[in-house]
């Protein structure tokens, strides 16, 4: 089934491009752009991704005088999050946001991104992180590669939070709660870690499974639940910040090999642009996300003392000793060269 996924949206991006190759020379007459690439993203129209891929279109295209093009596809238009991921891996699509969350069974190592309680209360501290880490941009970096996805960089939508039907101040306020995830098994078992029922369900099927009671709650950062209105069936807002939506700009590396010196150049000229910008989309989506939820709801808001967060972040710890049995290699050496790092940057923003 998987396979014929894929073929099937393959076939439909032929149909797009007249039969064209994403990123090679175009034959569409004078005046036409040299390279058109085809850019995913896992989100909708409205979306964080989507603000930040629009804002990768309109730099790298200034930046090429017109000689580049980028098509943007939302996630559903090519099939969902892990279609898009195998696509890129094929070729079928040039760019993509492919987040660890969606593709955990195939990059296991990427699933560190998803630990709770992991990343820094200070987005500064983060952003360092994300910009210029030697774990993430050395040893992870190289295990996406070996999936044939080439990460270009990465970056956070904001912190996690959660809405649910009854109030969390505990980690045992989860326990039984059938609570949606993405499919990777190891923020299944953060949730099982606190004694949930863990429910892989796609993202564009949450708002009806909460409002049919096929689940409990969900996780993901306020822009995502204000845009997509899972405050109208939920009852219960805590603000938790257990973890970092996290995901990646990439690129397929046969692609990017193959591009011309001055094209790559483009790319990692605009890769570098959009650095700083995607930390000010995050910040800037989801604070005016919160003011809309707070103004124009009736759903509960509380916030996680510093003590609550301290019991949800040891329940959770396990969870990287599992992380590490679980995907072997060298994951342990991946995890505490970040945990370094993240430790080191923190002091220095003192």
């Amino acid at each position: 089934m998987k396979r014929i996924t894929i073929i099937m949206s393959f076939v439909i991006l032929c149909l797009l491009s007249a039969c064209g190759s994403g990123g090679t020379e175009t034959t569409r007459g004078e005046g036409a752009p040299e390279y058109v690439f085809r850019f995913a993203h896992e989100e909708s129209p409205d979306s964080v991704q989507n603000t930040y891929v629009e804002e990768f279109k309109k730099i790298i295209e200034e930046k090429s005088n017109g000689n580049i093009k980028i098509e943007i596809y939302p996630v559903g238009q090519l099939g969902n999050a892990t279609t898009q991921a195998e696509l890129l891996q094929i070729g079928a699509i040039d760019f993509a946001i492919i987040s660890p969350g969606n593709i955990g069974t195939m990059v296991p190592e990427s699933q560190l991104l998803l630990l709770h309680f992991l990343f820094s209360d200070d987005m500064e501290v983060n952003k360092e992180i994300m910009n210029n880490s030697e774990a993430l941009y050395g040893p992870l970096a190289d295990k996406f590669a070996e999936k044939k996805i080439k990460v270009l960089s990465y970056w956070t939508e904001g912190f996690n939070q959660w809405t649910t039907q009854t109030r969390i101040e505990q980690p045992e306020d989860f326990t039984g709660m059938k609570f949606r995830t993405m499919p990777s098994p190891l923020i299944v078992s953060s949730y099982e870690q606190y004694g949930a029922n863990p429910t892989p369900v796609p993202y564009e099927q949450v708002y009806s499974g909460l409002q049919l009671n096929m689940i409990e709650g969900q996780t993901n950062p306020m822009f995502a639940i204000e845009q997509m209105k899972f405050y109208e069936v939920q009852k219960y807002l805590t603000l938790s910040k257990h973890s970092l939506y996290t995901t990646t700009t990439a690129v397929n590396p046969d692609l990017y090999e193959g591009l011309p010196e001055d094209v790559r150049k483009m790319i990692d000229e605009t890769i570098e642009e959009m650095k700083d910008k995607a930390f000010s989309i995050q910040e800037e989506t989801n604070q005016k996300a919160l003011d809309e939820v707070k103004e124009n709801s009736n759903i509960e808001i509380t916030e996680l003392t510093d003590e609550q967060r301290e019991a949800f972040r040891d329940a959770s710890m396990p969870v990287r000793e599992q992380y590490v049995d679980q995907v072997g290699g060298n994951a342990g050496e991946i995890i505490n060269k970040l945990e370094e790092e993240i430790k080191e940057a923190e002091q220095k923003s003192k």
